[in-house]
């Protein structure tokens, strides 16, 4: 089996962005030469790892595996890429990071290690709590940086982020739903279904403002701030839910099947990035880190406020 970077990165572009075209725009290439090396990688994996619909592409069982493996290999290269350059310097000191409960748990501790093995030096200490405590704690000078959902913050005015990956939200359902058969989904489908929201890092105060701009609303019958309770509860049939790609695993605890569905409504990503104090001065642990996040996620997203 062989397959190249340039199908990898490609591959992860449209994924991020669940339109070829877009992941084109994104990579400054043609869409005929994403849909190129996407046709040969699934060839080359004998394997589907997209599903296509009319508004674009969602991953598959198989893509949705994959995935991590990929980003975990562009990561790879790109730390031994810069390995040489890393291991001289001398980049010592303490860094104070913020990080929210959905971040901590499905996004920060694979490039964390890999940003400890290249910055031995540095000595992080990690500080969990909610995302508005996070943002007074970053102004007040009580953190150097956080990594959190950079689609919810709120003191735009006071500090400045960068964003490293865009996760999508799809519809997540049981293996026998109705709905998977159907050829478009809207948020009027999804609304006459029993639906388990999440309340975890303000997911459901979300999903309120997308669900705002239709004249439909979820009809929830549970809440819970466990992303298990909600993988357990739609798996079993109980409900279905929308929520992002990076929380998404294919099977329960109990080992049934979720499956996901692209929704014909906008439905905004859940955006992960890297936040800290306007006009703030970093001290040269935090600048590391930075840095090092936003030459692995390659950018994802603008800088906002700086």
């Amino acid at each position: 089996m062989a397959f190249s970077l340039k199908q990898i990165r490609y591959f992860v572009a449209a994924a991020d962005t669940g339109q070829v075209s877009q992941a084109a725009v994104d990579l400054n290439v043609s869409q005929s030469a994403v849909t190129a090396a996407i046709k040969q990688l699934e060839a080359d994996l004998q394997t589907r790892l997209f599903d296509r619909h009319s508004n674009g592409v969602t991953l598959s069982y198989q893509g949705h595996r994959f995935l991590q493996h990929a980003r975990n290999i562009l990561s790879a290269v790109d730390e031994a890429a810069r390995a040489s350059q890393d291991a001289r310097s001398d980049v010592a000191g303490s860094l104070l990071l913020g990080v929210t409960y959905t971040v901590a748990g499905y996004f920060l501790p694979s490039p964390l290690n890999r940003f400890q093995r290249s910055f031995p030096g540095v000595e992080v200490a990690l500080r969990e709590a909610p995302r508005s405590e996070i943002e007074q704690a970053l102004i007040a000078g009580d953190l150097d940086l956080a990594v959190v959902l950079t689609s919810n913050l709120e003191n735009v005015e006071h500090l400045v982020s960068e964003t490293l990956i865009r996760s999508r939200r799809h519809l997540w359902l049981p293996l026998d739903h109705p709905l998977l058969h159907a050829e478009r989904i809207t948020l009027k489908e999804v609304a006459a279904e029993p639906y388990i929201m999440l309340t975890v890092d303000e997911a459901a105060h979300t999903a309120q403002r997308y669900w705002e701009l239709t004249p439909h609303r979820p009809r929830v019958t549970f809440r819970t701030s466990s992303v298990e309770a909600v993988r357990s509860m739609v798996a079993g049939g109980m409900g279905v839910t929308v929520l992002s790609d990076m929380v998404y695993r294919p099977w329960s605890l109990e080992g049934q099947r979720i499956e996901t569905r692209g929704l014909e409504d906008h439905v905004p990503s859940m955006d992960v990035g890297i936040a800290w104090r306007r006009g703030a001065r970093l001290p040269p642990a935090a600048r590391a880190f930075l840095d090092y996040m936003s030459r692995t996620f390659n950018g994802a997203g603008s800088r906002v406020g700086d």
